[in-house]
């Protein structure tokens, strides 16, 4: 994941606009950065009189909690289901999740299985 730029050269970056009198498109030509990052830095330096950087990234919620959570895990361990198939019964009972969402889940509650057949060595195997 990326990592903010530090607050020494945001302040560098908007004391050439507002010190200097440079403009954000210069100052960004002079520091090496995207223009729009200096025209950013300077908005928010001049909307709220700070530097730092805002939260980068975020937590989304899990969907598959409380209710949901309980009937999934009762309707996996009482017999055999696709991950697919559990994506139409969640649907069917008004929970719209895709793949990944009902894979991850049931990946941490350690409740997938992978099939194995016993099948002897082939025979260029053995040669």
């Amino acid at each position: 994941m990326a990592r903010a730029y530090s607050l020494d050269l945001r302040k560098r970056v908007v004391e050439a606009v507002e010190r200097d009198g440079l403009s954000c498109n210069q100052a960004a030509g002079r520091f090496e950065i995207a223009i729009s990052t200096a025209i950013d830095w300077v908005n928010r330096y001049r909307r709220t009189g700070s530097l730092a950087p805002g939260k980068i990234g975020g937590h989304r919620p899990k969907k598959l909690v409380g209710e949901h959570r309980d009937w999934l895990l009762r309707r996996c361990r009482e017999g055999e289901f696709t991950l697919h198939g559990l994506v139409g019964e969640l649907a069917a009972r008004g929970l719209r999740v895709d793949y990944r969402v009902v894979w991850k889940f049931v990946h941490a509650e350690k409740l997938s299985y992978k099939k194995r057949r016993w099948s002897p060595a082939s025979g260029t195997a053995r040669t």
